[in-house]
C-alpha cells in the first residue's frame, strides 16, 4: 500500500493538522512512458501554502482530496520508460506520498556521489536555482552593492546571502530569533544579521546600509519590506521572491504603501518564477554544483522524519519553527 498526505479542507489563516488527511491506496504500476518511484526525502516549502487556496495564483491550486504538491528525491523501482532503470536516484514533483508514479520526462536524475541525495532539494535543486537566478538575473549584483535579504536563513536566504558575498557583494540578513541570526553570521557569511523580532529594523538598516540598499531579495513581505523600501538606494532592485509573512493572514496586510519611494529612487520592484528559467537550469546547477564542491556553499537542514509528521512539520515551517531547509525524510 502507499500512504499519502491529501489536502483534506482548504485552510482558513494557518493551516492546522485537520486541514490534512493520511490515507493509503494500492501502489501503481507504471504504464508505458512512465516511472514508479519510492519517495527518499520530501521538500516542504512556502509556495505549497498558496496551491492550498483557490485564489487566482500561477498554478493550479490543489483540489480537496488531492495529494499535496511537493518535490522529492526517490529510487526508480519500475520503469516504462527506458532512460530510467530500477535503482536509479530521481528528482520530480512527486507529491506528499511514499510511492508516485509521474512521466519519465517529468523527472531527472541525480548522482548521490557529488552531494547527499536529499541536497538536490535544496542547494542544489529549485531553491539553489531561486536564490541564483532571482540574484544574477533580476538582482544584477556589482562588485560593493548592498545587499539586504529578508528570510535569509531560510532555504532560499541562505544560498542568495552566499552567491552575493562571492559576487563581491556586502551582504545584510534579516531573520527571527538568535540562534537564527547567529548562523547568518557564522555558517552562511553574512556581514550583518538583524533580527527583526528584537532590533530596532529601521535603526539597524540605518546602520548597515549608510549608502543605501542597492538589491533588496524580498522573500517575507509586508511591513518589513515597507522598511526595507525606504532605505533603497538610487538605482535600487528589488527581487519578489516570496511573501510568507502574507500568506496565512484572512485580511491582506496594507502593506507596503510606500511605493513612491520608487519614484523617488528611480528603483526597479520585479517578481519572479525560478520555473521561467527552465532552459536555463543545466547553468545555474553547474556554478552551484562547483561552488558547493569547492566548499564555499554551506546549508543547513531542518529535518523531520516520517510522513505522517509532514503536516506538523509544514505548519512549523510557515510560523519560522525551521533553521534552514525543511525536509520530510522517510
Amino acid at each position: 500500500m502507499n500512504r499519502q498526505i491529501t489536502l483534506a479542507a482548504r485552510p482558513v489563516g494557518l493551516p492546522k493538522e485537520s486541514d490534512f488527511a493520511l490515507v493509503e491506496e494500492p501502489i501503481q504500476k507504471p504504464g508505458p512512458g512512465q516511472v514508479l518511484v519510492r519517495t527518499h526525502w520530501l521538500s516542504l516549502d512556502p509556495y505549497m501554502r498558496g496551491r492550498m487556496s483557490e485564489a487566482r495564483s500561477y498554478a493550479k491550486p490543489t483540489q480537496v482530496g488531492e495529494v499535496m504538491t511537493g518535490q522529492a528525491v526517490g529510487e526508480v523501482v519500475d520503469s516504462g520508460d527506458g532512460r530510467f532503470a530500477a535503482g536509479e536516484l530521481v528528482v520530480g514533483q512527486l507529491g506528499w506520498q511514499e510511492y508516485a508514479v509521474a512521466r519519465g520526462g517529468a523527472l531527472r536524475k541525480i548522482d548521490a556521489t557529488l552531494a547527499p541525495a536529499q541536497v538536490y532539494l535544496h542547494a542544489l535543486g529549485t531553491t539553489g536555482l531561486t536564490a541564483y537566478f532571482g540574484l544574477f538575473d533580476v538582482g544584477r549584483p556589482k562588485p560593493g552593492d548592498t545587499v539586504v535579504v529578508s528570510g535569509a536563513a531560510g532555504a532560499v536566504g541562505q544560498i542568495v546571502g552566499q552567491l552575493a558575498r562571492i559576487a563581491g557583494c556586502r551582504t545584510v540578513g534579516l531573520a527571527g530569533g538568535p540562534e537564527k541570526v547567529a548562523d547568518l553570521r557564522e555558517l552562511y557569511g553574512y556581514d550583518v544579521g538583524i533580527d527583526y523580532k528584537a532590533d530596532d529594523v529601521n535603526a539597524a538598516l540605518k546602520e548597515a546600509c549608510p549608502r543605501g540598499v542597492d538589491i533588496y531579495f524580498d522573500n517575507v513581505g509586508g511591513a518589513l519590506s515597507e522598511t526595507i523600501f525606504r532605505r533603497l538606494a538610487i538605482g535600487g532592485r528589488v527581487a519578489v521572491c516570496g511573501q510568507i509573512s502574507q500568506y496565512n493572514l484572512t485580511e491582506p496586510e496594507l502593506a507596503p504603501r510606500s511605493l513612491g519611494l520608487l519614484i523617488v529612487v528611480r528603483a526597479r520592484l520585479e517578481g519572479f518564477l525560478v520555473s521561467d528559467y527552465a532552459h536555463r537550469f543545466e547553468e545555474g546547477l553547474t556554478r552551484l554544483g562547483g561552488l558547493l564542491a569547492d566548499g564555499r556553499l554551506r546549508y543547513r537542514e531542518d529535518v523531520t522524519e516520517g510522513l505522517e509528521q509532514a503536516p506538523r512539520a509544514f505548519i512549523g515551517m510557515l510560523q519560522g519553527e525551521n533553521r534552514g531547509k525543511t525536509l520530510v525524510k522517510l
